[in-house]
């Protein structure tokens, strides 16, 4: 890895930075003092807004001419009339013209010169002002970009790396889309942060795992961190539509009438069977994770049912193994971005942390705790690291109970024992089944631990493997972890997903008559439940032995299958029960298979295995003596949240 200076100020900017201040705030002995954060001191309304056309050296769109893709840039002007040089925040989006960004959905705007006007979000109006360059990338097929959507693929993270690139002296740009003048980006010192939600936040990891030089930082938001678990969860098919659909529904209307060559090979590349090819492994960017230069400041809703939170959890994991700098927001939220959930504190420390990064201002984030997690609706709590050291994966074992699919889970001596039975029920789902926890029901097993005596907390990524016999050719297995107990939770079920939208506003930087900083407020809504979903995964059992290939399973026979849940940090309170529910289709959230199959599961080889916060000995500890348990009476249906409204293949704002 390359070596990491904490605390240097980079020294070209950072004395222009002190001398603007010097002249402008502080006083002659604070003038002294190394800047600990930027401050407003250049016109926004007087910021150059320019555009170039970077070359990417591809012809994705077979016309003969390599594909030029569009990027808009908004920089103080004062800064290189002085001959110094700023560094780039970037967002790379598919959605600047055709669906919008934001929880308003804004588009680019621009003036009668092809001038941006209006530039998405509030990054330009409030960093602009204090000293960095805002610049918004068109990826290639869409608005004012060559080239087609090719989803994550080559083209898709080229049309941001060759901006890099540019940025740092290595690629060719030029003023028009098709003319011939050159322009060079004289005005930077090519130290670049990239940032943004969705698929904005997936290019920003694949463009971080080229290990492009310039690339100083990014800051993924719900980003997705390996395509085929976006379409597919081992097998099991999450949507019924791929890759060609999503380029369709994005590219301009240049690249709808020049690239159908492109969307047959999505097409033809992702099967519907869920067996992994080449075309995933070129769109998985977790194996290049090595590769990683740039430090990561990773936000993901824990309850995102879009992008689901698998891709933070394997993205997190592989950059820690190569020892990347990293910190992370999880809040309750589902596909909601941090400015909508947690406004003051967001631009605060996106502030420091670009400022820190890019600027190289020691004002202690790299000395703050790792990672904010959002515990209750509004209510955070930090992580020294996360998980924290002390998390242990614990191996807990469900055992049969008096009353066919309610068993239990415990750590117990020996293994677990007894089988239980369940039919797929494609037409019911996650909140079905909990609802129903206490309840034999033909269609899930369940199992319980005691009642907790203490909170448990878990912090990571479980996994469950399930020995199951179908009956039929086809299976589709899910595994899900519940709270049971009542609560207070964000509704991110609801379809804007733990939060209300209002109508007053509040302002984030500088504003010009085309370019508001004034957003709408948000605030958390709520829900009280009787359950919460802590966690899910799901498999298709055919592909038991290989991601590669799937094959027909065999009546009467066993298979062995560990299903990886989503990561998350969750704490199960004193009084209520940790439970562990195994199912077949989850409805809305995988496709059923081709057939109704009826699981034998046994249970003797059949585990979970969690990541406790304090291990076996925390679980022991939590489960021993007597506690008040919350009342579960057995007959009655439990509360939880709607049957979500945002499940979509579409991962956007």
């Amino acid at each position: 890895m390359p070596k990491r200076t904490r605390f240097t100020i980079w020294r070209p900017l950072a004395a222009a930075a002190v001398a603007a201040l010097t002249a402008a705030l502080l006083t002659p002995t604070a003038a002294h003092a190394a800047p600990r954060q930027s401050r407003p001191v250049y016109s926004y309304a007087h910021a150059v807004r320019e555009s170039v056309w970077v070359d990417t050296g591809l012809d994705e769109d077979t016309d003969g001419k390599t594909d030029r893709v569009a990027a808009d840039i908004v920089r103080p002007s004062e800064p290189a009339r002085q001959g110094r040089k700023v560094p780039v925040i970037m967002d790379a989006s598919p959605y600047y013209s055709c669906c919008g960004r934001g929880n308003e959905s804004q588009v680019k705007t621009y003036d009668a010169h092809g001038h941006v006007v209006q530039m998405p979000l509030f990054y330009d109006n409030w960093f602009v002002p204090r000293g960095y360059a805002f610049v918004g990338v068109d990826l290639s097929g869409t608005n004012r970009s060559d080239g087609c959507v090719d989803v994550g693929g080559r083209s898709d993270i080229q049309s941001a790396k060759s901006v890099v690139d540019w940025l740092n002296g290595r690629a060719k740009a030029y003023t028009t889309r098709t003319g011939t003048r050159t322009v060079k980006a004289t005005w930077t010192n090519g130290r670049t942060g990239m940032i943004g939600k969705s698929w904005d936040g997936t290019i920003a990891n694949g463009v971080a795992a080229t290990g492009v030089k310039g690339l100083k930082t990014i800051v993924p938001i719900s980003g997705i961190s390996s395509w085929y678990d976006y379409y597919f969860a081992q097998g099991a098919a999450l949507y019924d539509g791929g890759p060609d659909e999503l380029a369709g529904y994005v590219e301009s209307d240049p690249a709808h009438a020049h690239c159908a060559a492109v969307r047959k090979k999505l097409a033809d590349g992702s099967p519907r069977n869920g067996d992994w090819t080449p075309l995933w492994t070129e769109r998985d960017y977790v194996k290049d994770a090595a590769k990683v230069r740039a430090s990561v400041f990773l936000v993901h809703g824990m309850q995102d049912l879009n992008v689901r939170t698998k891709h933070f959890g394997q993205w997190w994991d592989a950059l820690a193994k190569h020892g990347v700098k990293r910190k992370i927001w999880l809040s309750q939220t589902g596909h909601v971005d941090p400015f909508d959930y947690r406004r003051d504190a967001w631009v605060d420390t996106l502030h420091r942390w670009f400022d820190h990064e890019l600027l190289g201002y020691d004002n202690g984030i790299d000395r703050a705790p790792m990672a904010d997690i959002e515990r209750h609706p509004d209510q955070w709590v930090t992580s020294t690291v996360w998980p924290p050291h002390d998390t242990r994966a614990t191996t807990l074992r469900p055992a049969a109970g008096p009353r066919p699919g309610v068993g239990t889970l415990g750590l117990g001596t020996g293994t677990g024992t007894g089988t239980e039975t369940f039919t797929d029920d494609p037409t019911l789902s996650e909140t079905d089944w909990a609802a129903h926890l206490t309840t034999p029901t033909p269609e899930k097993a369940g199992f319980l631990t005691a009642p907790l005596t203490r909170d448990l907390r878990l912090a990571g990524t479980s996994r469950v493997t399930v020995t199951a016999t179908p009956t039929t050719t086809t299976a589709h297995l899910s595994a899900v972890l519940v709270d049971l107990g009542p609560d207070t939770i964000r509704d991110y079920a609801d379809s804007a997903e733990g939060i209300t939208t209002l109508t007053d506003r509040t302002c984030w930087g500088a504003s010009t008559a085309g370019d508001s900083a004034c957003f709408k407020k948000t605030k958390a809504k709520t829900t009280k439940v009787d359950y919460t979903v802590v966690s899910r995964g799901w498999a298709d059992l055919g592909h038991h032995a290989s991601l590669g290939k799937g094959v027909p399973l065999t009546p009467g026979k066993a298979y062995t299958m560990t299903l990886s849940l989503a990561a998350t940090d969750h704490v199960v309170p004193k009084g209520h029960r940790l439970a562990l529910i195994v199912a077949g289709t989850d409805k809305d959230l995988i496709d059923p298979p081709s057939t109704k199959p009826t699981l034998t599961l046994d249970l003797a080889r059949t585990t979970a295995r969690i990541p406790l916060v304090g291990g076996a000995g925390a679980f022991a500890r939590a489960t021993s003596g007597s506690a008040a348990a919350v009342p579960v009476p057995a007959d009655r249906v439990l509360d939880g949240v709607g049957v979500p409204e945002t499940v979509t293949h579409i991962p956007a704002g």
